[in-house]
């Protein structure tokens, strides 16, 4: 017995074929020719409901594109085994480069002038880990400032203690001390625990 079967305690109805599983009559001809006609009404008006959202949700898009010998920016998260970077701020990406641009390959891959350091790494990317190189020095980090320890985990140095401040919680008042960082730039100074200060920032202890 078919589960459907056991579940409903009847055969399974389609709208092309509404008679029960091997049984030849399946109504009149005029009746399935008109369920015909309404199954491809319904298709139709679907495909037109999808282009109709379709086309709202492209006029928010643009195809990205780059030229030959075009300055971008690499993301950080292809690297993912290579270099692992440490907790950052939700708003600020990491990028490193700038690199050149050295041929496109197909329609949405571009071949990068990668330097010697990265010798290991494809040079290949697909055009949503690239973005165009402004010249503005917060949005990247310099390939020659980032530094790994032996587990490849990214170093970051504490250079400045900015502020601090008390924070409650239920049943005890914490310490906080607002750290700016050699690589991270205004906003993305972040709030470190005073009672760690030994292990995290041993420089102002």
């Amino acid at each position: 017995m078919p589960p459907y079967e056991a579940l409903y305690g009847r055969r399974c109805r389609t709208p092309v074929c509404w008679g029960g599983l091997g049984q030849k009559e399946v109504g009149s001809k005029a009746a399935v020719i008109d369920l015909t006609e309404k199954l491809q009404l319904v298709k139709a008006r679907m495909k037109a409901a999808q282009d109709r959202q379709k086309s709202y949700a492209d006029k928010r898009r643009k195809p990205i594109e780059f030229e030959v010998g075009d300055q971008v920016l690499l993301k950080v998260s292809p690297w993912k085994g290579v270099i692992r970077f440490r907790k950052r701020g939700k708003l600020s990406p990491r990028f490193i480069g700038p690199f050149r641009i050295m041929a496109r390959v197909g329609k949405v891959a571009y071949r990068l002038d990668l330097p010697d350091e990265l010798s290991g790494i494809h040079l290949t990317f697909h055009v949503s880990h690239l973005r165009k190189c402004l010249a503005d020095d917060v949005a990247y980090v310099p390939l020659n400032d980032i530094e790994v320890d032996e587990k490849l985990n990214y170093i970051e140095e504490p250079v400045a203690i900015v502020d601090t401040k008390e924070k409650q919680l239920r049943n005890k008042t914490i310490r906080q001390v607002k750290v700016q960082w050699k690589h991270r730039k205004g906003s993305e100074a972040t709030w470190e625990a005073e009672e760690r200060k030994e292990t995290t920032l041993p420089a102002f202890v």
